[in-house]
């Protein structure tokens, strides 16, 4: 094989991931499924412990880290369908997350999530119910 061609698998990888990272930085940042949803008050039942919460949502994206709310976090879409959308992202020195929605319609959906939150493991399954306006 010779010295020559000793580092041919390494160009090959150093290209393939180039090629494959593409995307994640081109990607646009208006998911499909999520702008169908309706904005307003939204309510999430987890299927574990049965606990709700109640979240106003105007801007759907937030859906996608209810363990990590409010962060900067940097998102890879794995899944964007119109009724599915599954992202993986990670919020340095927080943690990070996968999670799947499938929407049945505008104002049901079904939530997987799963991940660590300050050093914490999390997964859960929910429902989510769009439930009214917000209060102003």
């Amino acid at each position: 094989m010779g010295l020559r061609y000793a580092f041919l698998p390494a160009l090959m990888l150093t290209g393939f991931a180039t090629v494959a990272g593409e995307p994640a930085t081109a990607q646009r940042t208006v998911l499909q499924m999520l702008e169908q949803l309706q904005d307003g008050r939204w309510e999430l039942r987890t299927r574990e412990r049965g606990g709700v919460q109640r979240l106003c949502v105007g801007d759907r994206r937030r859906l996608v880290q209810l363990r990590h709310p409010d962060l900067a976090c940097e998102r890879l879409i794995v899944e964007d369908t119109p009724n599915s959308v599954t992202v993986q992202y990670t919020c340095r020195g927080h943690g990070y997350g996968r999670t799947h929605i499938r929407r049945e319609t505008g104002q049901l959906i079904q939530v997987e999530s799963q991940g660590v939150a300050d050093g914490l493991p999390f997964d859960f399954t929910a429902e989510g119910r769009r439930i009214g306006d917000c209060a102003t």
